[in-house]
């Protein structure tokens, strides 16, 4: 079943961007809210959301004695929060202003009795209004949520399978709410250069933590008005030649200005086995990072895992 298109739902950016738009804004307010509670783990990994089987939720995030959870549920059509102590509050997602959803958010996290104090700027958008202030109108359509989720199970599955042929450091399957995209990320154990920064609103000091080793990244990205969902692939440092490198399906490409090689969602949807499309991309941008910039590719690597079967050791 997993190689039939109907099971990667049809995605276009001007369906999903005034959606995305508004999770994306909601999507920081949660993950600040574990941000501000959580000690600092490499790379960033501390403040993600997870993939789940009913939306994105941020795992358990402790606060004193207790510890709570923060799920968006597409199929409920709801923020839940739950503590461990056995409170639970539900906020509803619909459309309104994030002034409204933050006030909501704190509401619910006090009545709970884990309030939390959070940073009220987002973070790598252009725009950048705190969340108490911002009064805009938003958009949120329930069911081009819940087809961005569905095709997120799809890419978390896909991410899963590929991160198995790594034995070196890897990151989880996570999705970072600054850029809204799910990545996964493979390291070749040495320094990188100090990253520049520059990202719109974030502070230099967390670019350059989260890029202080060489990486092979990939990732999924729902798009925008100006660009379809896509699939990308970078490296940092990139070696030289990366941009010139082959790599699958034919429908991948270099994009000069991201500075990285895209692969449209729709391309690999289109595709009559779009799981093995994915995984060409993957294989082929990493192959590349890892043979130009010399990674120890024999001690870093495996073959993929299989169910129910430990990796062989000799």
């Amino acid at each position: 079943m997993a190689a039939r298109a109907d099971v990667w739902p049809e995605l276009t950016a001007a369906r999903l961007w005034p959606t995305m738009e508004t999770l994306q804004l909601w999507a920081q307010i949660v993950g600040k809210t574990r941000l501000s509670q959580t000690p600092w783990l490499n790379h960033g990994w501390h403040v993600t959301l997870r993939v789940s089987a009913r939306g994105l939720t941020t795992g358990l995030i402790p606060h004193g004695a207790v510890g709570f959870s923060m799920e968006f549920d597409f199929i409920a059509g709801a923020l839940v929060i739950r503590v461990s102590d056995g409170g639970e509050r539900r906020i509803v997602l619909k459309s309104g202003t994030v002034a409204d959803f933050y006030a909501g958010v704190q509401d619910a996290l006090t009545a709970l009795g884990v309030a939390c104090h959070i940073d009220l700027t987002p973070n790598e958008m252009a725009e950048a209004t705190p969340f108490p202030l911002d009064e805009q109108f938003r958009t949120y359509d329930p069911e081009a949520a819940r087809d961005y989720w569905r095709a997120l199970v799809q890419v978390n599955r896909v991410f899963g399978l590929f991160r198995t042929g790594f034995l070196g450091k890897c990151s989880p399957i996570q999705l970072f709410w600054g850029a809204f995209d799910l990545a996964v990320t493979r390291f070749s154990g040495r320094r990188a250069p100090l990253h520049p920064g520059g990202v719109p609103n974030l502070p230099d000091a967390v670019t350059r933590e989260a890029y202080s080793h060489e990486v092979s990244s990939a990732g999924f990205w729902p798009g925008d008005p100006g660009r379809e969902p896509a699939f990308y692939a970078y490296a940092y440092p990139a070696p030289k030649g990366f941009e010139a490198a082959p790599v699958s399906p034919v429908a991948a490409h270099w994009d000069a200005g991201l500075g990285e090689f895209i692969l449209p969602y729709a391309a690999v949807r289109a595709e009559d086995d779009p799981d093995a499309a994915l995984c060409a991309f993957l294989e082929t941008t990493y192959q590349a990072a890892a043979d130009l910039a010399a990674w120890d590719r024999e001690a870093l690597e495996c073959p993929r895992g299989t169910p129910r079967h430990p990796r062989w050791v000799g």
